[in-house]
């Protein structure tokens, strides 16, 4: 019974014929125009700002109850992330299987998952699920107005960066098959399915502890095992002939870069404002108080 659950989960993740014959295109995948990305991340900012204006001129200070909702979205999250892990994990096997005798005099598997030869299409298993994880991220946008209807006093500017960005990086992942996505996308929803799922447990009463910290830390972890991907394309490009989409690279490399030192200056923020608060009472309390909620915010990115 557990052999056939598992042949038919491995069906279902990399060998259904919907998987194997994806392809990204503007006829058959939705949101695979610019068009619709442009429409959709103005649309995402318009609405935050809408709501953080409308919420200001009803002069409402205290956070709005939003009840089971969070638990609920971060529980959807955590169960979408580690079926995009499992089924990017499973069909990488595969499409290594079944592709290996293409590239194997020049490249490894790891080289591979690294560095997508010139002229790949994005089309097949890993790019469907690459795919998925591309609309995964209007899912996880609802976790600004999350963060809105909490703080009704404050917009998340960098929150919403970063959530308009994720989603234009994937959309470039697949628009150019770029190199390395493969990597990340095991890297974010590793972490996704760590996080979310012990945002649920606290958000449910299960864990009582701190999720904060944890956060961070999976955040800086994440952004500098990223960084590490970049290299490792960057370096496989000039010694082995050529990776698919560096372009896009570019783009996801000054990103990254910028996300890792927004995170560490607010990391390094908050460590001397706990610090200051030791010595001046009040003020330091209402600056570690501030520090605290932009780290609260840009941990959302996760």
């Amino acid at each position: 019974m557990t052999l056939k659950f598992i042949q038919e989960l491995n069906f279902r993740l990399s060998e259904h014929p919907s998987v194997v014959y994806f392809r990204w295109s503007p006829t058959q995948s939705w949101g695979s125009t610019w068009i619709f990305l442009i429409t959709s991340i103005s649309a995402y900012i318009a609405v935050s700002v809408t709501l953080h204006v409308f919420l200001l001129l009803l002069r409402r200070r205290k956070p709005v109850p939003l009840g089971p909702i969070p638990a609920l979205h971060s529980l959807a999250m955590a169960l979408l992330s580690a079926t995009i892990f499992a089924g990017i994990l499973s069909s990488s096997v595969a499409e290594i299987r079944d592709t290996r005798w293409f590239w194997r005099r020049s490249k490894t598997p790891f080289q591979w998952l690294l560095c997508f030869p010139l002229g790949t299409r994005p089309s097949g298993r890993v790019f469907f699920w690459s795919y998925v994880f591309y609309l995964s991220r209007f899912l996880h946008i609802f976790r600004t107005f999350f963060t809105i209807l909490r703080h009704p006093q404050k917009l998340p500017h960098f929150q919403i960066f970063n959530h308009s960005i994720l989603i234009c990086m994937s959309f470039l992942w697949l628009e150019f098959s770029q190199s390395f996505q493969v990597l990340a996308i095991l890297s974010m929803t590793l972490v996704f399915a760590t996080v979310y799922g012990y945002r649920f447990a606290t958000d449910v009463g299960l864990q009582k502890s701190s999720r904060f910290p944890l956060v961070m830390l999976c955040q800086i972890i994440l952004v500098v095992t990223n960084l590490g991907w970049h290299v490792g394309v960057l370096v496989l490009h000039f010694l082995k002939g050529g990776c698919n989409g560096m372009g896009a690279w570019v783009f996801n490399t000054v990103l990254n870069s910028f996300v890792l030192l927004l995170v560490l200056n607010f990391y390094v923020k908050k460590c001397l404002s706990e610090r200051d608060f030791a010595a001046s009472g009040v003020e330091g309390k209402a600056a570690a108080s501030e520090i605290s909620y932009k780290l609260l915010t840009s941990s959302d990115r996760l």
